[in-house]
C-alpha cells in the first residue's frame, strides 16, 4: 500500500466517523437512542489512527513540520480531512512509494526511522497497533472531552 492510499484511507475513515459522532450527538439531543460511547469511542480510535499515519506520511514524504502539523490538526475540525488530503494529492505531496533506502537527503533521526519501520511492515503494524492501543486506552481511562455526562 503506497502512502497515498492509506492516507487517503484513514482521511475518509475520519470524515466518516465524525459523521456518526455527530448522528449521535443529536440523537441524544432528541432523546433518541444514546450510541454516543460508541460512536465517539470509533471516532476517537479513527482520530488518533490518522493523526499517526499523517506524521508516518509527513516524515516519510519529508513534508515540512507544519504541513504535518495541518494535516493532523485537521482532524479536528469536521470533514476537514478530505480537502486536505485532495489539496496534498493535488500537490503531488502524496505521490511515490514508501522510502525504503538512504539517499543522502534524511534530515533526521526520524527519517532513518520511519524509513527502517517501512523496510519492516510487520513490526511497523504492530508497534503502530500498540501504540495506537496504549494511547486509546489511556485515553479511555482519563475521560471524555468535557468529562462524564
Amino acid at each position: 500500500m503506497t502512502p497515498k492510499t492509506l492516507y487517503r484511507i484513514l482521511a475518509f475513515a475520519e470524515a466518516v466517523t465524525w459523521t456518526g459522532l455527530i448522528a449521535a450527538l443529536i440523537s441524544r439531543a432528541v432523546s433518541g437512542p444514546d450510541f454516543l460511547t460508541i460512536a465517539g469511542s470509533l471516532h476517537g480510535f479513527v482520530f488518533l489512527a490518522y493523526g499517526g499515519v499523517s506524521l508516518l506520511v509527513g516524515i516519510d514524504r519529508r513534508w515540512k513540520p507544519g504541513l504535518v502539523v495541518l494535516a493532523v490538526v485537521s482532524a479536528i475540525v469536521p470533514y476537514a480531512t478530505i480537502p486536505v488530503e485532495l489539496w496534498l494529492a493535488k500537490r503531488g505531496l502524496l505521490e511515490g512509494d514508501w522510502r525504503r533506502d538512504a539517499d543522502g537527503a534524511d534530515r533526521s533521526f526520524l527519517d532513518g526511522l520511519v524509513r527502517w519501520f517501512v523496510n519492516r511492515p510487520w513490526v511497523l503494524i504492530v508497534v503502530f497497533v500498540l501504540v495506537l492501543v496504549t494511547l486509546f486506552v489511556t485515553l479511555l481511562i482519563i475521560g471524555p472531552p468535557g468529562g462524564r455526562h
